[in-house]
């Protein structure tokens, strides 16, 4: 069964356009006849600059674009994993069809006057409305403030130009995809700035049983991406963590195919922080996810995770 026309939906910000500009690229080299439409929905998320938990947190971000594809205005859905809430299944009658090849998944950091992390003063003000980012700053760096910035990367920018903070901390593939990597001072290494579960993939989620277009676009899945990816979110779903909760983490294949996942739990403050660290082994990545989130869960980390409130 062939299909000729493709409608994407996506969150209407212009990171999410590149994101799905590079989804009708790849699509175009694995397709060449697949012709594609760009159908954009503003989202809750990007409508409300408040607290996100306020808005049923990181689902805000991707409600609409589920709607537009059940209801049959779209035929694909293209989504940072991050943005899918994972304490929760996907919306009844929608699947993922493929995990794109992952990009950067560090923090970068900008600042006007080119400071790296460890040489800006203290009192440096770092906007960044992250827990999982603030958490860890408080750790690390406590002597930097938080201040709370919300809005896409372009916003960020410009409300930092404003001087409403010193610096920024921003994804790094975000910064590559709307080609504004030209800004970024220091990229983080993961040491310092532990990523947040599903950082640098892109998901294409379509209809249940529109077999047509999944067989078209799956092609397009990273093996290594999937793998990942699958670990982390179910590392994720059996926390249940919400999008105030700071947990950080990556899972990692290596060159030889084996598999390993680190994560971390933190308190808001910085000052308690969970660490697990596993490698699969045998395991299919599903349990990998399962036998890290259970190794944190003995140290406490549902008592951190319940504790803050969303």
């Amino acid at each position: 069964m062939s299909v000729d026309l493709i409608r994407i939906v996506s969150r209407d910000s212009p990171m999410a356009l590149a994101q799905v500009e590079r989804v009708r690229r790849e699509l175009s080299a694995l397709h060449p006849g697949i012709r594609t439409e760009v159908v954009p929905v503003r989202t809750t998320g990007d409508k409300w600059m408040g607290d996100l938990s306020a808005v049923e947190g990181k689902g805000a971000f991707t409600k609409e674009v589920d709607q537009a594809l059940l209801a049959g205005e779209a035929d694909l859905a293209v989504h940072c994993v991050k943005d899918i809430p994972a304490d929760r299944p996907l919306p009844a009658g929608t699947v993922f069809a493929a995990f794109l090849r992952r990009d950067d998944i560090r923090d970068a950091l900008i600042h006007p006057g080119g400071l790296t992390l460890d040489a800006l003063p203290a009192g440096t003000r770092i906007g960044t409305s992250s827990v999982r980012r603030s958490a860890q700053l408080a750790a690390s760096h406590p002597h930097l403030d938080c201040v709370p910035m919300r809005g896409n990367a372009n916003r960020r920018l410009e409300k930092l130009a404003a001087g409403e903070a010193d610096a920024l901390l921003l994804a790094a593939s975000g910064l590559e995809r709307i080609d504004r990597a030209d800004v970024i001072t220091e990229i983080l290494s993961t040491e310092v700035m532990c990523p947040p579960i599903g950082a640098g993939v892109l998901a294409l989620q379509c209809r249940e049983g529109d077999d047509a277009v999944i067989d078209t676009v799956s092609g397009l899945g990273d093996p290594a991406a999937h793998r990942e990816t699958t670990a982390e979110r179910m590392f994720l779903h059996v926390l249940q963590g919400h999008c105030n909760s700071p947990i950080a983490g990556y899972a990692r294949v290596e060159r030889n195919g084996d598999l390993s996942l680190r994560a971390k739990v933190f308190t808001p403050d910085g000052k308690t922080v969970l660490n697990a660290h596993e490698w699969a082994g045998p395991l299919d990545p599903a349990t990998l996810g399962t036998s890290v989130a259970v190794a944190l869960l003995r140290q406490g980390a549902r008592e951190l995770i319940d504790g803050i409130a969303h």
